[in-house]
């Protein structure tokens, strides 16, 4: 939650990113020509504030702007981090916060709205940001004078974009350090590989991350106008499905915490691979739990059961239960909302393990698009119509088999259906 959600309102002690002790890389998707700073000096970031690669922390890394620090080894990973962000941010640090939204024609009440979305800490005013930052803060405003954005969507921008690239750079950072552990053997320490490390890895990274969003956001937009009308582009109706991990609790007892990390990354890999090339949208992953949608019950129920079968195969993972929906989903900032969604986590907490439950809706939607028979009785009508000549052979994919009705927390009485495929 920021300033404008909580009803604080902004201070002058401004904002400057949240740092985690590691050097952070973003994109800007805004910039897309690889254009220069204000200055002329290259911006990387388009935005990700100063003291990100600071070796102690947010309040040593904006302290020590000038590169002084501690005689002995903090003093060096001081100057080390202050390398390494400069690298990462392509400048300086020039501005305060309030000059910074001076110079760029912001209020400081807006800059701070801006910067607290992004996710980026009260630093007060000391001197630890730069041209980038002035330049992000001018499109952004830009954006909202000319019309383009209102306000209040300028500030969703600012934090879809934050909460998505900080996660980002957090994984990507955790992925180099991990691979940096291992003894060198160039016989340099990790620190002292580091920098050029990132010096490779930063141009090639911007660009790949730039290329993924181009594609994503392609495709977000092509959802958008298939959509039937305006209601529907924001209220849609979708496949929504909860993929859970059995027993995960008492896993967590028995695991060592790097064994469990290996489960849960081959957990979200697994899922995250059969979502997409099955044709479905990874939402969220949650450790023993992920979150995907589709666009249609048929792509939706064969992810389901492909989930189940893969992970059914694969003995070092724990049984697992899917529960599926469909009907009215609300979309807001990458993410799902509605009755719909709590109906598919509750079908996921009452299936049995190995097995995927729907509810009736997404029962009847596979039946009208003639991918299962709602009853066996239907498969042998259809199925004598066929051999009269009446029509042809229906070519079922999956099998419907209801299941008794049960109360449902928060729900009401619902009647889920265990969803096979048809032999």
């Amino acid at each position: 939650m920021t300033a404008d959600d909580s009803g604080a309102g902004p201070r002058e002690a401004d904002i400057a990113p949240r740092e985690t002790g590691a050097a952070r890389s973003e994109g800007d998707p805004a910039r897309t020509d690889g254009g220069a700073s204000a200055d002329g000096a290259a911006t990387r970031t388009g935005g990700r504030t100063a003291g990100a690669a600071a070796a102690d922390g947010a309040v040593n890394g904006v302290a020590r702007a000038d590169g002084a620090g501690d005689a002995g080894d903090d003093g060096d990973d001081d100057t080390i981090a202050i390398r390494l962000e400069q690298l990462i941010l392509g400048a300086d640090r020039r501005y305060t916060p309030f000059q910074a939204a001076r110079s760029a024609g912001v209020s400081m009440e807006l800059a701070s709205r801006f910067w607290r979305a992004m996710g980026f800490a009260d630093i007060g005013q000391v001197k630890a940001l730069t041209e980038a930052d002035v330049l992000a803060l001018r499109r952004l405003a830009g954006l909202v004078e000319a019309g383009l954005l209102s306000e209040a969507m300028a500030v969703q921008v600012a934090r879809s974009t934050g909460q998505t690239t900080a996660r980002l750079a957090d994984w990507q950072i955790d992925s180099f350090l991990e691979g940096l552990t291992e003894p060198q053997d160039s016989g340099l320490t990790r620190t002292e590989i580091t920098y050029p490390l990132v010096e490779l890895l930063l141009p090639e990274l911007e660009e790949f991350l730039v290329y993924v969003w181009r594609r994503q956001l392609a495709a977000a937009t092509g959802r958008v106008v298939q959509a039937q009308d305006d209601a529907e582009m924001v209220d849609r109706r979708l496949a929504v499905g909860f993929a859970d991990l059995v027993g995960f609790t008492r896993l967590t007892r028995r695991l060592e915490e790097e064994e469990l990390g290996e489960l849960v990354e081959a957990f979200e890999t697994t899922a995250a691979d059969l979502v997409a090339a099955h044709g479905g949208r990874l939402i969220k992953t949650l450790g023993d739990e992920v979150l995907f949608a589709a666009d249609d019950a048929g792509t939706a129920a064969e992810i389901g059961l492909r989930l189940i079968e893969t992970m059914a195969n694969d003995e070092t993972m724990p049984e697992l239960r899917v529960g599926i929906a469909f009907g009215t989903v609300t979309t807001r900032m990458g993410d799902v909302f509605g009755t719909t969604v709590n109906l598919a986590s509750r079908l996921t907490s009452i299936a049995p393990k190995d097995t995927v439950l729907v509810d009736e809706a997404f029962a009847e939607e596979l039946g009208r698009m003639g991918e299962a028979p709602v009853s066996e009785a239907d498969a042998k009508a259809a199925a004598e119509a066929a051999e009269s000549g009446d029509g042809p052979l229906p070519e079922y994919r999956f099998a419907l088999q209801p299941m008794w009705q049960r109360p449902v927390r928060g729900l009401g009485v619902v009647e889920p259906w265990l969803l096979n495929r048809r032999t």
